[in-house]
């Protein structure tokens, strides 16, 4: 009698399929004008089209479902913005640095308008369910500290002024920054993107690197 038992290369061929589908769905639900609250995992098996219990042995509840799906997204987004940022972080050392900020701001922007509807509702449930809140907080905290160590060697390189506070800067640039995007998106559309970009990166250059108070 032939075997039935599953590879592990075929379980985790299943496993992914049934996260894209659940992710994809998601999504689609999202995109309909949906807040993330008022999706069921009924209505998120339905438009993934599988059974109720494979969604169960594959999610523990929609809080794991978001998180795994922000992890997947933040994978992304890493992925993406590491190949842009390599040559845009070196940029920013140069006397036009203002040119790389706003490059690195126009992907971010980019990568935030083709994922608005998840990251929203990211953002939405992170503020009352703790386990989506540690994941929507670290990628900003490590970006947050590349941000202070950089205005804290340009101090001691006297590049930056003295008087400026790098963890209060760096706190106002990364999680107003990303605030100020997601705003951005939900009231202009793409056509303000480079505009948008370039005041943000300008206040970013003028207002923190390169300030010089009198």
């Amino acid at each position: 009698m032939p075997s039935i038992t599953r590879s592990p290369s075929d379980s985790e061929e299943n496993r992914a399929k049934v996260e894209s589908a659940v992710f994809e769905a998601v999504k689609n639900l999202l995109d309909s004008g949906m807040k993330y609250t008022e999706i069921s995992v009924q209505k998120i098996i339905v438009e993934a089209q599988i059974a109720r219990s494979t969604f169960y042995s594959h999610f523990r509840d929609k809080s794991d479902l978001l998180s795994r799906l922000g992890r997947s997204l933040s994978k992304s987004f890493f992925e993406e913005a590491t190949s842009d940022a390599l040559d845009v972080w070196d940029a920013v050392e140069s006397p036009d640095g203002l040119q790389g900020i706003t490059k690195l701001l126009e992907g971010s922007i980019a990568r935030h308008r083709r994922h608005f509807s998840v990251l929203s509702a990211i953002s939405e449930t992170a503020a009352y369910d703790s386990s989506v809140h540690n994941f929507y907080t670290t990628d900003l905290e490590e970006f947050e500290k590349r941000v202070v160590s950089d205005l804290r060697r340009r101090q001691e390189e006297g590049m930056t002024d003295s008087r400026v506070d790098p963890i209060v800067a760096g706190r106002i640039i990364v999680w107003g920054g990303e605030q100020a995007i997601a705003h951005h998106i939900s009231k202009v559309d793409q056509s303000g993107d480079a505009a948008f970009a370039l005041e943000l990166a300008s206040i970013w250059w003028y207002g923190a690197y390169n300030r010089r108070l009198s």
